[in-house]
Parts: C-alpha cells; structure tokens; sequence
C-alpha cells in the first residue's frame, strides 16, 4: 500500500507543474490591461507603468512564471493588484467556507445516494426502483441555481424555517475560528447554539449542490449493484442459503461501491468549480464569488490562486478515493 500511495503522491507533481503553466499562460492572454483597470479610467500613463511595474507585469512571460513559480515553493501566492492584498490570505479567508458547502453537500449525497442505489438495485423493477430513478432523473435535470431560488421562496420566504441566505447572523459573535468551518468550530468550541444557527444557513445551499451528485451516485449505485448481482459468486451465496440482506450488504455492497467511489472524486473536483451559482443565489461568501471578481477584473493573481487551490484539492480528493478503491479492491494497486 504505500508504494502505491508514493507512486500516486510522484504523479501528482507534473499534474500541479502542468496545471500553474496552464492557467499562467491562459490568465496572461485575455484581453484586457490589469495595470489599467487598477489604476483607474483618469490614470496617467505613468501610474500605469508604475503599477505594472510594481506587480511585475513589464517582465515577459517566462520570467512572470519563474517569479510566481519560485514564490509559490516559499508560499507566496503573488499579491492582488486589485485589493491589493495576498492571494493566500484571501483564500484562508473564503476557502473555508466553499469547503464546508462541498463536504456537506457530498456528505448528503454519499450518505442518501449509496443506500437509495442499493436499494433500487434491490428491489429492480419494483416501486422502489421506479420512484428512485424518476425523482434522479428529476434532480440531476434541474440546475442548482434554480433549485436554490424555489428552496429560498419555499422554506425561506413562505414557510420561514430557513435563513434566506448568508452563512451566519451578522449580530451574533462566529465560534472561535479553528478550522475556518463554521459547524466545526462551533463543536470544537462546545457551543451548541452557534452550531445550529450554523447548520440551519448551511442547509439550503448544500441540499441544492447535494441533488446532482445524489441522483448521479444513486444510478451509478444502482448500475453497479445489478452488475455484482450476477456474479458467479453471488449465486454460490445464494445456493448456500445465505440471507438476502446479508449477502447484499456484507458481499455486494463492498464490491459495488468501488465504481461508486470513483464517481464521487470526480464530483468533488466538480462541485468545488462549480460552486458560483450557489453561493451568488444564497449570498455564501465562498471563493466562488472570490474568483467572479477576480475575473471581473482581470485580477491574474487571485485567478491563478484560485485555480491552483481548487486543482490541488480535487488530486488530494482523487488521491483518498484512490486509496479508498485500494482498500476495498486489493487488485486496483497493481494498476
């Protein structure tokens, strides 16, 4: 197992490598003049010049890359020419937030999708399994944003359970910040109040991002589960008078949920690029919103941060799932 992880963990770096070359170069030809647009519509040529100057935007293209390449291995993000504060402060700033959204939400979907595949697959053909695969192929129809506005005039406006957006009461103090995950630290802390307060505007924005990937890994689950089934193993069990449930869950589930699993690394990466609808839709201040202005602007910096952040953790992602699959799967380490 470990020479497995360290052959995985090697793979990673040309990936990252390739990933900084990428974005650096597709940041650097937009159209557009950063030094410009921070300094102003009544800028003098001079300003300009001083601005691009001063972020090492006069330099040619390579020597951009090496400077931003050599500061990230002494953990230098590059500065905002916008704000101009660190990438990386920033990105402690609204990272969290857009993490505690993705686990939640992956967390809702793993935990619904993989028993509802199980059980549809169970019951083929049956009620179960109709209803499961009408309300999927419902879920994964509708876009996230659009479910995000009926929750909001659903539970938030009409019924009143819910917060309509935001991630906390601005008049109410955060729990001690640990984690920079709200519900997180508010257990840490023992404050269980600032725990549900947490939860309740942590639920409506994670349901939304949640449904997608839920029908994706109830099919997937389903898919799977059906082919395990007709395995010739699976027929032994059965001969042997073994109890449906205990063949479905000690034998078919450890076997069909390895498919499943590659799907959820995927969705992970997924849901951590796609997360700017939602946190518009319901205010979260998250690196969504973070990365939109940046774009806006033409802020390369925060662009390439963002992007680099984002990839660094769908590989960290892939890389569990990975061994996940290892674990239940001792053939996939030979691959």
């Amino acid at each position: 197992m470990l020479v497995f992880i360290v052959r995985r963990v090697l793979l990673l770096i040309p990936v990252m490598v390739g990933l900084t070359l990428l974005v650096f170069a597709i940041t650097r030809l937009l159209p557009g003049d950063p030094a410009r647009l921070a300094a102003g519509p009544n800028a003098s040529p001079e300003q300009i010049q001083q601005i691009a100057r001063e972020f090492g935007l006069d330099r040619s293209l390579p020597a951009q890359y090496w400077a931003y390449a050599t500061g990230l291995l002494r953990g230098d993000w590059g500065m905002s020419i916008y704000s101009r504060r660190p990438v990386l402060q920033d990105l402690e700033a609204y990272l969290p937030a857009t993490l505690e959204l993705v686990l939640a939400a992956m967390g809702l979907a793993v935990a619904l999708g993989i028993p509802l595949g199980l059980l549809a697959a169970a019951q083929r053909n049956r009620w179960p399994d109709m209803l499961t695969s009408v309300v999927s192929l419902g879920a994964i129809s509708m876009p996230r944003f659009f479910l995000g506005l009926l929750f909001q005039l659903c539970f938030a406006m009409a019924l009143g359970w819910l917060p309509l957006g935001g991630r906390f009461p601005l008049g109410e103090d955060l729990p001690a910040r640990v984690s920079g995950l709200l519900t997180i630290d508010a257990l840490l802390a023992g404050d269980l109040h600032a725990f549900g307060v947490a939860l309740q505007y942590l639920t409506l924005p994670a349901v939304a991002m949640s449904l997608s990937p839920l029908a994706t890994i109830v099919r997937m689950m389903r898919a799977s589960t059906i082919e395990v089934l007709h395995q010739d193993y699976v027929t032994t069990e059965r001969a042997l008078g073994l109890s449906r449930r205990l063949i479905l869950l000690k034998y078919v589930l450890k076997n069909a949920v390895s498919a499943t699993l590659t799907v959820i690394g995927l969705y992970f990466g997924w849901l951590l690029g796609g997360t700017v609808l939602v946190e518009t839709v319901f205010d979260w201040p998250g690196i969504g919103l973070y990365a939109t202005s940046a774009v806006l602007t033409q802020d390369f910096m925060p662009i390439v941060g963002v992007t680099l952040c984002i990839g660094t953790l769908f590989v960290v992602g892939n890389l569990l799932i990975d061994i996940a699959i290892a674990q239940l799967n001792p053939r996939a380490r030979l691959r």
